[in-house]
């Protein structure tokens, strides 16, 4: 399915705030609020709206650590890869895992209170996975730059 111009903008409102009611929308838009609302089904029932949720302040939460572990793998089989990403995606510090090209064979994006933290989810969790061989990881100094928003 094509997105026209219409769908394309409502989509960039959305990134920035969904909290928006379709009253709203309209107004920005120039349509009705029966358009809006139904460009807004349309765009949740075909994917391109995955989730709405709220960002939260992670240092207010106490998890102001955050940590890029590169993961490098023993075995790199389909059932091996498969059986990491599941057990991966159990452990709630992570909060995004990428298969990767290159030199490692993961990523993750790890959120934890603090550095002993971080050390222990390291050493109680993600080394203990099998065929884990080697985890380097990165930690994070300072944000430059954090969006959600992908550009339309």
């Amino acid at each position: 399915m094509q997105l026209d111009a219409i769908d394309h903008e409502l989509l960039k409102i959305l990134q920035r705030d969904a909290t928006l009611t379709n009253k709203d929308l309209a107004n920005q838009l120039h349509r009705s609020v029966a358009a809006i609302q139904e460009r807004r089904r349309k765009l949740n029932d075909l994917g391109y709206i995955q989730s709405t949720v709220a960002i939260l302040d992670r240092n207010k939460i106490d998890r102001g650590l955050i940590t890029f572990p590169h993961v490098h793998m023993n075995s790199h089989t389909a059932e091996i890869l498969i059986e990491f990403e599941a057990e991966v995606s159990k452990f709630e510090e992570v909060m995004e895992c990428f298969q990767m090209s290159g030199d490692c064979d993961f990523i993750l994006k790890v959120s934890t209170a603090n550095l002993e933290e971080y050390s222990n989810f390291l050493r109680d969790k993600l080394a203990k996975l099998p065929n884990v061989s080697r985890v380097n990881s990165s930690f994070v100094l300072r944000v430059v730059k954090n969006i959600t928003a992908y550009p339309i």
